[in-house]
């Protein structure tokens, strides 16, 4: 597995090995001596698998009491996956980085905790897994506007408005949302 570092510290992005043959391929997508080897020591306790249709935008999801540590990937279809840096103490508190992920490229997203995360579906559907580091606790799910100006995400739509919860509809921006300590 490759790990690239990005612009903001702690967020990575892994592309596995993929061998593959006129019968398909093989990738290896989690080993706890690789993540440990480059500074990821965390514990992953629950796996997720979310569906969505073309042009929906989930997020920007995060946790106060109980925040998750994230490694996401694209087994169907194509996303904009995107990260928002929420740790006060960080030098990029408030930017963002996102990145295609896709069955066909097989990268994956490492999300620290302390991120918020969100995703836009390119692709008819897609299907996103992403292992998380801390159980979910419903209580302590939170949402960011995801189009707030002060963050400045550059969403690849595809149509005017997307697909939203109405959850995410109402989300407040980064200047009155609670946030982490």
């Amino acid at each position: 597995m490759k790990s690239t570092g990005t612009p903001i510290p702690g967020l990575l992005l892994l592309e596995p090995a993929v061998h593959g043959d006129d019968r398909g391929f093989f990738m290896e997508t989690w080993r706890e001596s690789f993540f440990t080897e480059h500074g990821i020591p965390h514990h992953f306790v629950q796996d997720n698998h979310s569906r969505s249709v073309l042009g929906t935008l989930r997020g920007l999801h995060y946790q106060l009491e109980y925040p998750q540590g994230k490694l996401v990937r694209v087994v169907r279809g194509r996303v904009f996956d995107v990260a928002v840096d929420l740790r006060h103490q960080s030098a990029t508190f408030g930017h963002w980085f996102g990145a295609p992920l896709s069955e066909e490229n097989r990268r994956q997203l490492w999300i620290p905790p302390g991120f918020a995360h969100g995703f836009y579906v390119l692709s008819e559907s897609a299907d996103l897994c992403y292992k998380c580091t801390e159980y979910y606790h419903p209580e302590d799910d939170h949402s960011l506007c995801w189009n707030d100006p002060a963050i400045g995400i550059e969403w690849p739509l595809q149509a005017a408005e997307p697909i939203l919860s109405e959850r995410d509809r109402r989300a407040p921006r980064l200047a009155e949302a609670p946030l982490p300590h």
